[in-house]
């Protein structure tokens, strides 16, 4: 079976915002951006660690270089629906994602150590690389939030605005439901500017307008540093 694979390659800038500047924000965005045909979608992405959390403690020291796998969905996911496994990398501000569309069977045969995760190819490889390096890699933690993405037409402009970001350690699938713990209080957002090029002059007067400034926010790093305070760290053993 073919599945799509996609490479993307752009800088992307974090943001944290209130609910009085998320409303004054997409207000602002009327003028020059569009939402997506989807509106807002709940996506639920499960990351993948070794059992001493390897990746995540790497990612939260912040090197030049830094790299992390996940699984998306879209929804809940069932046996048949499509799930997108993520390699996803940053290199001195330059963010780096392979993707391919598979589906959970596939994906369990594929961290069983069985087959390939898509027909061949150099993601393929790069996907396949990445889980026989580090090895003994199980679901860490999931990241759920409820999403609306912005395009600008006829531009490479792109922003993500997340709601209700949250998480949990437990039930660590992407079937069971949508239900986690709060990631930042409520109304708050996450807005992520996603861009090929510079940030429009336009868009950066509305965000020093609202005095939104840029704030480097990890969600499983979050997620994270609360179980490693609270004493419940514990690496996912559950199906997914």
């Amino acid at each position: 079976m073919e599945q799509p694979i996609v490479v993307m390659q752009r800088v992307e800038v974090k943001y944290l915002m209130t609910a009085e500047q998320t409303e004054q924000f997409l207000q602002g965005l009327k003028a020059h951006m569009q939402l997506d045909r989807y509106g807002r979608t709940s996506i639920a992405s499960l990351y993948y660690d070794t059992p001493d959390y390897r990746l995540i403690r790497t990612s939260i020291e912040k090197p030049p270089f830094k790299e992390k796998l996940r699984l998306r969905s879209y929804g809940l996911a069932t046996e048949e629906s499509p799930v997108f496994l993520e390699l996803k990398r940053k290199a001195f501000g330059i963010v780096y994602k392979r993707r391919v569309q598979t589906t959970l069977p596939l994906v369990r045969n594929f961290f069983s150590g069985n087959g390939d995760i898509c027909a061949g190819g150099q993601i393929n490889r790069e996907i396949t690389y990445f889980r026989d390096f580090y090895g003994n890699l199980a679901p860490a933690c999931l990241i759920i939030y409820d999403r609306e993405a912005y395009f600008e037409p006829d531009g490479d402009l792109r922003l993500t605005v997340d709601f209700a970001p949250r998480y949990r350690v437990d039930q660590l699938n992407l079937t069971t439901s949508m239900a986690g713990q709060p990631l930042l209080p409520e109304g708050h957002t996450i807005l992520e500017v996603k861009v090929q090029q510079a940030i429009p002059l336009w868009l950066s007067g509305l965000l020093a307008k609202l005095r939104v400034y840029h704030h480097s926010f990890s969600k499983y790093g979050q997620a994270y540093q609360r179980q490693l305070a609270q004493g419940g760290l514990r690496l996912g053993k559950e199906g997914f």
